[in-house]
């Protein structure tokens, strides 16, 4: 299918460095542009590549306190007028304090408010941010890599406009801070699949957490076991997304394409191949006209570059090579664009595996198909 899309990118999004020693590297998002650029891709009619604006502080206090983006700002400065601590920030934690972080955080969320706003004034069908999908940052601290949660600001744009929106989560991680801000309300419906909480961080997305007050029964987890594969990921896609998403019916679906899920991620634990994230997308993808897509997590570098331009070639409808054109392959040694080489498992795996989907199934459905009128 062949929409109009954008891909929201400017190389100021991939400058920034946490830390040397920080596993989230921005530069994978310079990787995913120039891939996709070697495949021409915003040379195609249908395809638009679209500069950022920073977000303004109006639009961040529509989820964070203005004491937190003050400190945000303050602490970005070098200043020592806030406690790093109080705000989750540190020297060697998962979020440290760079210079200009401040700067980096508004221009990625930014990003996607352009991106909402694009799909909301009818300029595209479906538009990427790659820098986006910073799903735990928290109203009042940081969380999981994550200062500003652009997704939660984007959808609260949509909302502001009458729009429904259904959140759809693939990240390996819980969206422990999109669920947060829509717990209590049925506007929004949020999906997250992830590695369960059992196992990885943050602890969280339990199937038994299904909202509260008018929310009840518009958040939707889907916790797997490590190791779960395309096929596990299919099955929950065209059983339980798919059934709720119809059943909501909303005038914009916005992804949270998390890459951290590759079967060779450093981080975590799970079994899906880029080709098998690609068909996930694709599948959710056909369910919903208006389509508002952010990155995510994603650790392994080649796996982010070679998923995100697989992604973005299905928001416009088209099919890349297997084989990666030269001017990129011999810069970064990637030669195929899928793999070829996923991992087979053991028998006592794929039955851990088999029994913990099967059980996370069976209990979304009992929870949530009612409060849906799903049969």
């Amino acid at each position: 299918m062949k929409r109009e899309a954008a891909f929201v990118y400017t190389d100021l999004l991939s400058r920034h460095v946490l830390r040397e020693d920080h596993v989230m590297k921005p530069n994978r998002l310079r990787y995913t542009f120039e891939l996709l650029d070697s495949y021409r891709a915003f040379d195609l009619p249908n395809s638009r590549l679209v500069d950022p604006i920073e977000a303004k502080k109006s639009d961040i206090h529509t989820f964070h306190t203005e004491e937190y983006t003050n400190a945000v700002e303050s602490l970005s400065r070098g200043e020592n007028t806030y406690n790093p601590s109080k705000y989750n920030f540190s020297d060697h934690g998962d979020n440290p304090i760079y210079q200009g972080m401040y700067e980096a955080s508004i221009l990625s969320t930014g990003a996607s408010l352009v991106a909402a706003n694009m799909i909301y004034d009818g300029k595209v069908d479906v538009a990427f941010n790659v820098s986006g999908g910073l799903h735990h940052a928290m109203p009042r601290y940081a969380s999981g890599f994550c200062i500003f949660n652009d997704p939660v600001i984007a959808i609260n744009y949509l909302l502001s406009k009458g729009l429904r929106v259904v959140y759809v989560d693939i990240d390996a991680h819980h969206g422990d801070g999109v669920q947060h801000a829509y717990y209590s309300t049925d506007q929004v419906l949020t999906i997250s699949i992830h590695e369960s909480g059992q196992f990885l961080f943050p602890g969280t997305g339990s199937v038994e957490d299904i909202g509260i007050g008018k929310g009840l029964g518009y958040s939707v987890n889907i916790p797997l076991h490590p190791y779960s594969n395309d096929e596990v990921y299919m099955r929950m896609a065209s059983e339980i997304m798919i059934p709720l998403i119809d059943s909501f019916r909303p005038d914009v679906l916005a992804t949270q394409l998390g890459m951290d899920t590759y079967f060779r991620d450093p981080i975590t634990h799970l079994g899906l191949s880029v080709q098998g994230h690609s068909a996930i997308v694709k599948k959710l993808g056909e369910s919903t006209a208006k389509w508002l897509a952010f990155g995510g997590g994603g650790y392994d570098l080649s796996a982010v570059a070679r998923g995100w331009t697989l992604d973005y070639g299905t928001m416009l409808g088209e099919e890349w090579p297997d084989t990666i054109p030269s001017s990129f392959s011999n810069v970064y040694s990637i030669p195929t664009l899928l793999d070829h080489d996923a991992p087979t498992l053991d028998i006592d795996t794929i039955y851990r595996v088999e029994q913990f989907s099967e059980l996370t199934m069976r209990q979304v459905k009992e929870l949530l198909f009612p409060i849906h009128n799903i049969t």
